[in-house]
């Protein structure tokens, strides 16, 4: 039996650092969110339940989709940085460019983060009931 070492070759090193940092916010949102949901669910009535999880899906299905076009952004990246290994020059361009990106894909998934967490601290209003209407007879 042959002991292989690891080997991680820099595009699939970078690919899982990517990954890692995409899902950081994500892993960040859910402890956010197990840290600040109610203990009981029975204190919150089946809409207000309802509309708390269409609201948490919504938030979980916009990160992943910033996720997979990070990931496809860096392959992307990745590819069009062959050509030009050898001029250091584009080189760099091309790695501000991919540093840049990741800055604005961040700061868009720690906004949306945000948002998620100021709409769930917002008082919710609860229409009362309408009295009901005089019969005249």
């Amino acid at each position: 039996m042959t002991i292989t070492p690891v080997v991680l070759h820099g595009p699939m090193l970078r690919t899982l650092l990517v990954g890692a940092l995409a899902l950081a916010p994500f892993g960040a949102a859910c402890a956010w969110q197990s840290a600040t949901q109610p203990t009981s669910r029975a204190a919150q009535s089946p809409s207000q339940q309802f509309q708390q999880s269409a609201q948490q899906q919504q938030t979980r299905d916009q990160l992943q989709k910033s996720q997979l076009e990070q990931q496809l952004r860096q392959g992307v990246a990745d590819n069009a940085k062959r050509p030009t290994a050898s001029d250091p020059r584009s080189q760099q361009r091309l790695d501000d460019a991919d540093r840049a990106q990741r800055e604005r894909d961040r700061a868009n998934q720690q906004d949306l983060l945000d948002r998620e967490r100021d709409s769930s601290t917002l008082p919710r209003v609860v229409p009362k009931d309408l009295p009901a209407p005089a019969h005249s007879g």
